[in-house]
């Protein structure tokens, strides 16, 4: 059996304290806790998790490793403003195919004071976003993205990834849907939510799978149509 049991407080706590003290100096000598708190954690749930994703998406990887299905936790400063060098969050991921050529996943957050989970793509480059744009004209394909958009959001998810004002030029579209589409950028759905109870147990496994096969048709069309 899996050795998750949950987040324990101490993992919220270590996150609290790098956002208190965001220097290499206190990270390396807190390094124990990273280990023990937030690592070590993170890789039994991607263990748990993918035990149960499988039963969504047959290929689906988990992999409990950071940069696998665990986002590392130091920042990218190059090119930012803000040079603190550690995040304050614990993010996951885990996709289908090759990791860097993987357009949707399953991703989830956890922050001292929120939860976040969905699926999806939150920016396609040029030539993804030049495919699901003609996806989304394509008979087939067009209606298999209603199909899934209608499942999610009859669920209650809003999709996202609207951004654009105006059609595409070279596009028209013969339904409200279709318009709709064609101005996204993106396509996601997901939540920030307060931390669930569940986050201190196993149980979380359960509640974040409850989440994501709501959300699973999305997923499964960006790979089926964009990957």
């Amino acid at each position: 059996m899996n050795d998750f049991a949950g987040f324990p407080t101490t993992t919220t706590t270590f996150l609290e304290q790098v956002a208190a003290n965001n220097s290499k100096a206190w990270f390396d000598a807190h390094r124990a806790d990273y280990e023990q708190y937030w690592l070590e954690p993170a890789r039994e749930f991607v263990v748990a998790a993918g035990d149960e994703l499988v039963s969504l998406s047959p290929d689906i990887r988990a992999e409990p490793r950071v940069n696998g299905s665990i986002f590392r936790i130091n920042r990218d400063v190059r090119f930012s403003k803000d040079k603190t060098p550690y995040k304050t969050t614990l993010d996951f991921w885990f996709w289908e195919g090759i990791r860097r050529e993987a357009v949707s996943g399953y991703y989830m957050r956890i922050t001292p004071d929120e939860f976040g989970i969905g699926v999806g793509a939150h920016g396609f480059d040029k030539d993804r976003l030049a495919a699901f744009r003609a996806a989304v004209v394509d008979p087939e394909a067009g209606a298999a993205l209603r199909k899934a958009v209608s499942s999610v959001e009859s669920a209650g998810w809003p999709v996202e990834g609207e951004h654009y004002k105006q059609l595409p030029r070279g596009f028209e579209a013969t339904s409200d849907f279709q318009e709709r589409l064609l101005r996204h950028s993106a396509l996601w759905a997901g939540e920030d939510e307060a931390p669930p109870k569940s986050l201190r147990s196993r149980r979380l496994v359960a509640y974040a799978m409850n989440r994501w096969t709501k959300l699973a048709p999305l997923h499964q069309w960006l790979v089926d149509n964009l990957q």
